[in-house]
């Protein structure tokens, strides 16, 4: 059953500030080349899902690390504009705000090295984290933060009634105890591949690997295929929703506002195909944009795109 109240998302995850540096291309080794432009934009996986979550209209509690600093202060700042609840940001007296030098190419694609700064530092006792999550409807979580972190929140959430989204990005040893404790797992296709075992570049593919992940105990798996679309993998039924053709200008936090659009929609007790298909009208949207958080669209905006979204796909 769908409800309009607004849902509660705890989001434990990185946050920090992008340097976006616009070039041509991606030079090859040893090549000096011309940029465009630098500028500086609030992002980070974590910052990026509790904003694309606000947007969706989501009530959301924000788990995180800053450094005292003007980056810091900045990123506190953005959060703040977005509605979300900083109770639980922390701020590092020692390590600085963490960054993500972010080379952006002409034709959209993106090179990201992270610098992780606070983030590395982020720790709750046990005490700490029910708190936030008590009440809550969903954890949204990545691999960030510390994995010990990571492992902890999503027990402590089971403890709390409160379901678990894992995007595991960037991609790191799980324990076989993990899969069980989620009931929605995100991931592209090149973290697909890479946890099933299994080549990913058809939704054909991208079947396969879900059912393998799903094999696991995980309740239901979407794995995204950048400008294709989507796969959701489910025990009832297995569906792929194909993606909007748009301009891309950046694909920077396209994956992130995916997953705020997509868990905010299931929170409100969306089916996982329709939860999808907004997921996927968002994302269409911030490709459009440059940089991570300001391309973020609002659920006012995901709604005007969804009468022209293609059909989706029973696989």
């Amino acid at each position: 059953m769908t409800t309009n109240t607004p849902p509660t998302l705890v989001v434990l995850g990185s946050l920090n500030m992008d340097l976006l540096l616009r070039v041509p291309r991606a030079p090859a080794g040893g090549e000096t080349l011309l940029g465009h432009s630098l500028s500086q934009t609030p992002g980070g996986k974590g910052g990026n899902q509790a904003v694309a979550c606000a947007r969706q209209g989501g009530h959301v509690r924000l788990l995180a690390r800053i450094g005292r600093d003007a980056e810091g202060q900045a990123l506190r700042e953005a959060l703040q504009r977005d509605g979300i609840d900083l109770a639980a940001l922390q701020q590092d007296p020692q390590q600085p705000t963490g960054k993500a030098l972010v080379m952006l190419e002409d034709s959209g694609q993106n090179r990201i090295v992270v610098l992780p700064g606070a983030n590395a530092e982020l720790a709750f006792d046990d005490e700490a984290l029910a708190a936030p999550l008590q009440g809550a409807d969903y954890l949204v979580t990545q691999l960030e933060s510390p994995l010990p972190l990571v492992l902890q929140a999503v027990a402590a959430a089971r403890r709390a009634g409160c379901k678990v989204l894992l995007n595991p990005s960037p991609m790191q040893p799980l324990p076989d105890d993990l899969w069980p404790q989620l009931d929605t797992l995100v991931l592209n296709e090149i973290e697909a591949a890479d946890y099933a075992g299994m080549p990913v570049t058809t939704p054909e593919e991208a079947l396969a690997a879900g059912r393998a992940l799903l094999a696991r105990g995980t309740g239901r798996v979407l794995i995204t295929l950048g400008a294709r679309g989507v796969v959701t993998v489910e025990r009832e039924a297995c569906v792929f929703q194909p993606a909007l053709k748009v301009a891309v200008v950046d694909t920077t936090a396209a994956g992130d506002t995916f997953t705020g659009a997509l868990v905010v929609a299931l929170a409100r007790g969306l089916g996982t195909p329709e939860a999808a298909a907004r997921g996927v009208r968002a994302a269409a949207l911030c490709v459009t944009r440059l940089g991570a958080q300001a391309s973020i669209p609002t659920t006012e905006e995901v709604e005007a795109l969804l009468p022209a979204a293609p059909a989706a796909l029973n696989l």
